[in-house]
């Protein structure tokens, strides 16, 4: 199978890596809680998955991947893989989604805070194996959002509490998936800036001399950091088409994704700390928001652990001859 990515595909992610360079640049992540949002939506990003019948242009997860990769790239804030992905398939018949004018949020199962709960007019949550749809656009008053402390700066999270709220039909599980090969493909972009932002400073930071990136160390454990992002990288883009075919092996796959994804970012950040020292995390430093990104969005969606324990259990009751 060819894993490499149309012209198309990587023409529309250089599109949206012009607008975030743009409109959503590291000093925005100081200021804003939605840079680039509507430039985004003018684009059409947010209506890349939605169906035709909704203004939107109906195409495949595996189409996007390259894109979303490039909002990880940026640290953009905001609740993106819930408004982009998970919305268009949840509420598919939602004009306003592939518009821009509604902002999403989701509260997945098993975990206790809503990312950015407090800028969306829809909020998901899933339970008992579905989804309860509340309507924070029409009905705030009735919605209870308490802060929470949580790691990353430009996704502040929430407790949610509510009155109201509406069924919707369909599992859980499908959702699911996308929300965690979306996450996956955000945080290979989230990996690939801190390795580049590391190389940078390695070449220009000197000690005893020398520029550190000249010290075996640091050479290596760069190495280390890029064949992880590497090798992650391709189970991204399995997954996202095993979803789209809806493959019977999607969870393994997804799941290999995300713990993949999710190891090489949190290798990449430390690598990036360890080179740049303390002052990786200062206030200093815009370093310390890609940190924070890869540090929340690998516990997104399940956490590297939870995952590793899908694939273990799906090579042992699945065909063994399918994974090498």
């Amino acid at each position: 199978m060819n894993f490499g990515f149309t012209d198309e595909q990587l023409a529309l992610a250089a599109t949206v890596r012009d607008v975030l360079r743009t409109h959503c640049p590291p000093a925005a992540l100081r200021s804003e809680r939605r840079p680039a949002w509507e430039q985004l939506a003018a684009l059409g990003f947010f209506g890349l998955l939605a169906p035709p019948e909704a203004d939107g242009l109906g195409l495949g997860l595996a189409d996007v991947l390259p894109a979303l990769e490039e909002t990880g790239r940026a640290c953009l804030p905001g609740p993106v893989v819930e408004t982009a992905v998970v919305a268009p398939y949840l509420l598919p018949d939602n004009p306003k989604l592939a518009s821009g004018a509604l902002c999403v949020t989701v509260l997945p199962p098993g975990q206790a805070y809503a990312p950015d709960a407090d800028l969306a007019d829809l909020l998901l949550v899933a339970r008992d194996g579905g989804w309860r749809l509340v309507a924070r656009e029409s009905a705030r008053e009735s919605v209870r959002l308490v802060p929470r402390s949580g790691v990353d700066p430009c996704r502040p999270v929430f407790e949610v509490a509510f009155d109201d709220s509406e069924e919707l039909d369909g599992p859980a599980a499908p959702a699911l998936r996308r929300a965690a090969v979306a996450t996956a493909a955000q945080l290979i972009g989230v990996a690939r800036e801190l390795l580049a932002v590391t190389v940078a400073y390695a070449r220009v930071r000197t000690q005893f001399g020398a520029a550190i990136g000249s010290f075996q160390a640091v050479k290596h454990q760069l190495a280390d950091a890029a064949v992880a992002v590497e090798f992650a990288a391709p189970l991204v883009h399995r997954a996202a088409l095993s979803v789209d075919g809806a493959a019977g092996t999607a969870d393994g796959d997804v799941s290999a994704a995300k713990a993949a994804a999710g190891e090489a970012a949190v290798l990449a950040a430390r690598v990036a700390l360890q080179a740049h020292g303390a002052i990786g995390y200062t206030e200093e430093l815009d370093l310390r928001f890609w940190l924070a990104r890869a540090w929340s969005l690998s516990a997104a969606y399940g956490t590297t652990a939870a995952h590793r324990e899908r694939v273990r259990t799906a090579v042992l009751d699945g065909d063994l001859r399918r994974w090498p």
